[in-house]
C-alpha cells in the first residue's frame, strides 16, 4: 500500500479554527452533561479520570437499585445500600456541576440542552409509563411530564440546575446559598411531587459545589494520604451504616421526602440535611481519592453513562414487577446477593459500550436540526468553513 507524502498544514482560518475548536468540546462531553469549556482540555479531548469517575459511580447505582429488594432481610445488604447512597448520586452531581462550569445562555448550549436533556427527559418518561403499565399489569398508571417516575428525575434537575448556572456565579455565597435552598425545602411538605422538585432542591448543594471546583480540587484529594485515609474511613461508614441500618430509613439518603414526610419533625430535617451533605462530601472524597487517572479498560464507557443510567431503569424495575426476587429464594443468601452485584455491574457495562450507544443514539442525543431556527451568522460561517 502506497501513502502520500504528507502535506504541510495550512493555517486555519480564525473563524474554523474556533469552531473546530467547539466540536472538540462538545465531543468531550457526557450526554447530557456540559462542556468542561472552563478547564484545559486533556490530549484525545476527554480526561480518563471523569469518565472512570462516571463509569464507577454508574456501576455503583446499579449495584444499589439490585440491592434494594434485598435490605429487608438483610441488615448487611441493608448497610452497604445506605453506604452507596450516600455517594453516587452525589458524586455524580458534582461532576456535572464541574462540567457546567461554561454554562450561559448561548444558542448553541441552550440547543443541547434541548437534545441532550429535555427529549431524552420526555421520551423515557413516556417509555417509563408505557413499561410500567404492562410489566405491572396497571393499565392506570398516568403519563404525566410533571412527575418523573423512577430515574428521570435527574434529567428534570439537570435541566433546572443548569439553567440557573449564571445565577450561581453572580451571588456571594453560592454554596451556603444553595444548603440553606436545601434545608428549607427539606421542611416544607408543600413543595408536593411536581417535577420531583424535593430532589432538584436538596441534592442542589452537590451541583453548586461542582461548578466552583477546579482540576486541583480532584488532584488534592488523589494524594496518597487521602488514599490511605479514605480506607478506616470507608470503615467506620460501613460500621456507623450497619449500626442505623434498623435505626433509620434509608429514605432520607433519596432527597425526595420532606422531614414531615419521612415521620419526624421539621427541625430534624434542618439538622439531617447538612449532617448528609457532609457525610456525602467525605465518601465522595474518598470515592475519588481511587479514581484512576490513567486509561483503563473502562475508560471509554465513561462516555455512555447516562445510557446505562436511563437503560438499566428498565431491568431494575422489571425485577420487582416480575416477582424474580420472590420467585428465587437464593438470591436472599450471601451467594446470591453476590451474584446480584455481579450481574447488576456487568448489564450496566453493557449498557454503556458503543454498540447500545449507537441503537439508542436517536433517543440520547438527538440533532434535531430541524427544531431550531438558523441564525444568518451560522450560515455564513458554515460557508466560510466550506470555502476554506
Amino acid at each position: 500500500m502506497f501513502h502520500a507524502a504528507p502535506t504541510p498544514r495550512r493555517e486555519l482560518p480564525p473563524a474554523r479554527e474556533a469552531a473546530d475548536a467547539d466540536r472538540t468540546a462538545r465531543a468531550a462531553q457526557q450526554p447530557g452533561v456540559p462542556e468542561q469549556a472552563s478547564a484545559p482540555a486533556p490530549k484525545g479531548g476527554r480526561d480518563a479520570f471523569f469518565d472512570n469517575a462516571k463509569y464507577l459511580a454508574i456501576v455503583l447505582v446499579a449495584m444499589g437499585h439490585a440491592w434494594e429488594p434485598l435490605t429487608d432481610g438483610s441488615r448487611a445488604a441493608e448497610a452497604l445500600y445506605m453506604a452507596v447512597y450516600t455517594l453516587h448520586m452525589p458524586a455524580f452531581i458534582i461532576i456535572s456541576g464541574y462540567f457546567s462550569r461554561s454554562f450561559d445562555m448561548r444558542k448553541d448550549r441552550l440547543q443541547r440542552l434541548v437534545t441532550g436533556v429535555a427529549v431524552p427527559y420526555i421520551l423515557f418518561e413516556t417509555a417509563y409509563s408505557f413499561f410500567k403499565r404492562w410489566a405491572d399489569d396497571d393499565p392506570g398508571h398516568p403519563i404525566s411530564l410533571l412527575d418523573p417516575w423512577f430515574l428521570t428525575w435527574f434529567l428534570v434537575a439537570l435541566f433546572v440546575w443548569r439553567l440557573t448556572t449564571p445565577l450561581w456565579k453572580i451571588v456571594r455565597w453560592p454554596i451556603p446559598l444553595a444548603l440553606a435552598i436545601a434545608v428549607l425545602a427539606s421542611v416544607s411538605p408543600d413543595i408536593g411531587d411536581d417535577l420531583d422538585l424535593q430532589r432538584v432542591l436538596q441534592f442542589l448543594p452537590f451541583f453548586v459545589l461542582g461548578l466552583f471546583m477546579r482540576p486541583e480540587h480532584f488532584k488534592m484529594v488523589q494524594r496518597r494520604a487521602v488514599r490511605i485515609a479514605s480506607l478506616p474511613i470507608f470503615a467506620a461508614a460501613l460500621v456507623m451504616a450497619y449500626w442505623a441500618a434498623p435505626r433509620m430509613s434509608s429514605a432520607w439518603f433519596y432527597h425526595r421526602d420532606s422531614a414531615q414526610e419521612l415521620g419526624t419533625t421539621w427541625w430534624i430535617g434542618a439538622v439531617m440535611t447538612p449532617a448528609l451533605f457532609g457525610c456525602s462530601l467525605v465518601l465522595v472524597a474518598c470515592f475519588f481519592s481511587w479514581v484512576p487517572r490513567r486509561q483503563m479498560w473502562f475508560t471509554a464507557l465513561g462516555a455512555g453513562t447516562l445510557y446505562g443510567y436511563l437503560l438499566h431503569g428498565f431491568l431494575a424495575k422489571g425485577s420487582r414487577f416480575w416477582g424474580w426476587f420472590d420467585d428465587y429464594a437464593w438470591l436472599h443468601t450471601p451467594l446470591g446477593e453476590i451474584a446480584v452485584t455481579l450481574i447488576a455491574a456487568v448489564v450496566v457495562t453493557a449498557l454503556c459500550t458503543p454498540p447500545v450507544r449507537k441503537v439508542f443514539r436517536f433517543a440520547m442525543e438527538p440533532t434535531m436540526a430541524w427544531a431550531f431556527r438558523k441564525d444568518p451568522a451560522d450560515t455564513a460561517r458554515s460557508r466560510e468553513h466550506a470555502s476554506a
